[in-house]
């Protein structure tokens, strides 16, 4: 076994989210149900790309809480966990801990990012990955790029280069993933892929190869050349850029 590492990264502690107090007739007060209103109208009107990642969680969160102002949740979230995509790849048991979050929040924020999750995929999968190369990058960074602890895939393609399956290899910590060049090679076989490519993320935010990153590589190069597999590239995602090996010259 093997593993491709980084630096760790570090997480600040933050305040808990307030309470509001419900009228005593267990309705929510009228104001509520105006700002709920108004943000689904700016929404409606201009999109995600009109809003503030915290007022996009609100709307998010007005499904699992229905009666309360969910504005000190939705900007706790995010400073505790840095932007909207970061909550919702936070995992449950981080999620949890956020004061506010119960088990309605959790499942509504995972619903959310499966769904976005299975959309980048759909745009991939049986595509050709030199065209869709854009889209490749956009569906990895969707998936890895918020992730607190080390993932490493292994993407699959046909002798036309059409991407034939995406897998999960392996889980780590939040600065290394186990890798078995073995079972890589042995999956690409399974599959009949003529070539493969490598994606790993690094949690830090920062790309740059590890010589971890760099010897595993080689060896899984050098195993899949054996069976006559190509490594077209090893892909690392950071928090807004990624790295290439094959730009680098290390493939």
């Amino acid at each position: 076994m093997n593993h491709f590492a980084e630096a760790p990264s570090l997480f600040a502690d933050h305040d808990d989210v307030e309470r509001v107090v419900p009228l005593p007739n267990g309705r929510a007060p009228s104001y509520l149900a105006d700002h709920r209103k108004r943000l689904r109208e700016r929404f409606n009107a201009g999109g995600a790309a009109a809003m503030p990642d915290y007022e996009l969680l609100e709307l998010v969160l007005f499904r699992a809480i229905p009666r309360q102002d969910v504005k000190p949740l939705a900007r706790t979230l995010i400073d505790t966990f840095g932007d909207f995509n970061r909550v919702l790849s936070a995992p449950p048991s981080q999620l949890s801990k956020v004061k506010g979050c119960g088990p309605a929040v959790v499942t509504e924020l995972k619903i959310v990012e499966a769904a976005a999750h299975r959309l980048a995929r759909a745009k991939v999968m049986q595509q050709h990955i030199i065209s869709s190369w854009d889209e490749v990058l956009d569906y990895c960074h969707t998936i890895m790029a918020h992730r607190d602890t080390e993932q490493f895939r292994v993407l699959f393609l046909d002798t036309k280069n059409t991407l034939i399956a995406d897998e999960e290899q392996g889980k780590g910590t939040v600065d290394h993933v186990p890798v078995y060049p073995r079972e890589v090679v042995k999956r690409a076989l399974e599959l009949n892929a003529a070539a493969i490519i490598l994606v790993h993320n690094h949690p830090s935010g920062d790309p740059t190869p590890s010589e971890a990153d760099i010897n595993m590589t080689r060896q899984i190069d050098e195993a899949a050349q054996a069976l006559a597999i190509t490594v077209h590239d090893h892909i690392i995602i950071g928090k807004s850029r990624e790295t290439s090996f094959r730009s680098l010259g290390l493939l």
